[in-house]
């Protein structure tokens, strides 16, 4: 299976259309369908179903999708490493982030970085743990950034100068927006809105043994999207200060009390080989933490 067929299903699978796909990657709709047809006799499975005026996957298709993507990332960053191997200049970093104010922290490395060496290029991927660890492990990242504590028998890491506070998000107009600080009494019978993962972790450890009695109305990767949901009235957001800039809205932040806060960790692969590039950054983030 080669990776240019993998890159040719991919196009097609995002256009959903033919001559679009071809038009895109500078070939004859004769070829991307011939290279298509050979794909499918080759997995031995139906990838695309064809309508009058456009195609979609079928569930086979879907697989390859989500497997060839990974894929053709993956070849892609093998190739721009030999390729920058020598660059003293510049080259590529992957990045796994998760949300959190502290990420200035590595955008301020980043832009000193940029500064030094004009053909350093950065790419960003956001996630929770599940999703940046998973790319990480296959290589497709060189870095991610976690909010909780890393595995030591996985990975090297090291932590952020500063820990995220945690509180919740809470329409002006809602009764708990009054108090200074929320408890865990104040959140029994209240719609919640976190993450999975924090809800599961972070939330529980908190809540002790009166997490049963708290109620989680939804779960968002995105603090954002929740908050337009907290705004609405349709329950309280749990996530860290200054994620959601309330000035001027119509939210506020209130701590959670008694205190929880979370540590950031910028990690990678134990043994893991670097580019010129991503040592030197390496190197600068290292100091740069050290220093606060």
């Amino acid at each position: 299976m080669e990776i240019r067929n993998l890159k040719y299903f991919l196009a097609v699978a995002r256009e959903e259309n033919m001559s679009k796909a071809a038009e895109q990657l500078h070939v004859s709709q004769p070829t991307l369908s011939k290279t298509l047809k050979a794909l499918e006799e080759e997995l031995g499975k139906k990838l695309f179903t064809r309508h009058s005026f456009s195609i979609s996957l079928t569930d086979e298709g879907m697989l390859l999708r989500d497997r060839a993507q990974d894929l053709v990332a993956m070849s892609d960053k093998i190739e721009q490493e030999f390729n920058t191997l020598d660059d003293i200049t510049g080259g590529d970093i992957y990045f796994g982030l998760a949300e959190s104010y502290q990420i200035r922290y590595l955008a301020r490395e980043i832009h000193k970085l940029k500064d030094k060496y004009p053909n350093f290029t950065y790419h960003i991927t956001s996630g929770d743990t599940e999703q940046v660890t998973e790319k990480l492990d296959k290589g497709i990242l060189d870095f991610a950034v976690l909010c909780e504590t890393p595995d030591s028998n996985k990975y090297e890491f090291v932590k952020f100068p500063q820990a995220d506070v945690w509180g919740a998000i809470i329409s002006a107009s809602h009764p708990l927006s009054k108090k200074k600080t929320i408890r865990v009494s104040d959140l029994v019978g209240q719609p919640l809105f976190v993450s999975e993962q924090s809800w599961n972790n972070e939330i529980k450890a908190w809540a002790k043994d009166r997490f049963s009695e708290l109620k989680l109305e939804g779960s968002f990767r995105l603090s954002y999207n929740a908050s337009v949901f907290a705004k609405e009235n349709l329950g309280i957001l749990l996530t860290f200060k200054d994620l959601i800039n309330t000035e001027k809205s119509d939210l506020v932040f209130r701590p959670l009390s008694p205190k929880l806060s979370s540590d950031l960790y910028l990690i990678w692969n134990k043994y893991q080989t670097f580019t010129p590039i991503a040592e030197k950054f390496l190197d600068q983030i290292k100091k740069a933490f050290d220093q606060h």
